[in-house]
């Protein structure tokens, strides 16, 4: 399978995948003591021919919340794409895959979600890392992707008509639950989201709000993901089906693919399937007209 043009790969060799890993997690703030070392590569997205950039917003609650954003370098309005980060927020390795984005032609937009609740890539335990996202509500994240979408509708280079949402595990859930909120989401894309409940914060889960979508989503799955077996993905697809949203969103699932398989950062990537998601979500918005 041939490496997509966006994608440039670091070198593979494991002790230089580790240093790589080491110095890329201190800049971009992670404890490293929360995540196993890398055994593959780490994939970086140059900034040539790109506008990216940081800005603030402020919440309808007052709040300043940080948003991290990429488009294409040249004049023009582009469709508008959420990015979702996993429950450490939005360290490098998602602000990446805005910038792979933007090189597809998309104005692409990370928000830092739990500023209320503190920098959780300085934790060092993972238990303490999803205590602490299980403390965003539901509600507080949907007002806080409200916020952002209304900022990003003023940029010149977004255009919201054309507005698509994509995220990871934990923000995988959000791009299901977001888009069952927003009646300006044109299409999503959940990698590997959650499908539990996390009471009370997150009391709903996607198989729930399946007859509430506003929009077409497509999710994709590990088949050997330990904490989404496969029953839960299928009640997700019966539900789906139980609604009459069958015909339009529709699950994908990797046979043998781990959780975090697009995580390139990670042990759990997996090249192949990272890359075959990755096409499957740019034709996903290509034909959902978040193009």
């Amino acid at each position: 399978m041939k490496t997509d043009p966006q994608y440039q790969s670091l070198a593979p060799d494991l002790s230089h995948s580790r240093r790589r890993f080491l110095v890329a997690a201190a800049a971009a703030g992670i404890a490293v003591s929360a995540h196993p070392v890398i055994a593959q590569t780490m994939i970086v997205t140059p900034v040539d021919g790109l506008d990216v950039g940081t800005a603030t917003i402020s919440a309808r609650d007052g709040t300043s919340l940080a948003v991290y954003y990429a488009a294409p370098g040249k004049t023009g309005r582009f469709a508008t794409v959420l990015v979702i980060p996993e429950i450490w927020g939005a360290h490098e390795h998602i602000k990446d895959v805005a910038r792979r984005l933007a090189k597809a032609g998309y104005f692409a937009v990370v928000l830092e979600p739990y500023t209320r609740i503190g920098d959780l890539t300085q934790l060092k335990e993972i238990k303490e890392v999803v205590a602490g996202a299980n403390k965003l509500t539901d509600d507080q994240c949907f007002s806080d992707l409200d916020a952002t979408v209304e900022w990003a509708a003023k940029q010149a280079k977004a255009d919201v008509s054309r507005l698509g949402i994509t995220g990871f595990c934990r923000g995988g859930r959000t791009t299901w639950m977001y888009t069952a909120h927003s009646k300006r989401i044109k299409a999503g894309v959940a990698w590997y989201g959650g499908l539990n409940a996390n009471p009370p914060a997150q009391p709903l889960t996607p198989s729930d709000i399946a007859a509430k979508l506003n929009a077409p989503v497509l999710g994709l799955y590990g088949g050997a993901d330990q904490g989404i077996p496969q029953a839960a993905v299928d009640r997700l697809t019966a539900a789906l089906a139980a609604a009459g949203k069958g015909k339009e969103s529709m699950v994908h699932v990797y046979p043998d693919m781990p959780h975090a398989f697009h995580a390139d950062y990670r042990p759990s990537y997996r090249k192949e399937a990272a890359e075959d998601g990755w096409r499957r979500m740019l034709a996903w918005f290509v034909k959902s007209g978040v193009v």
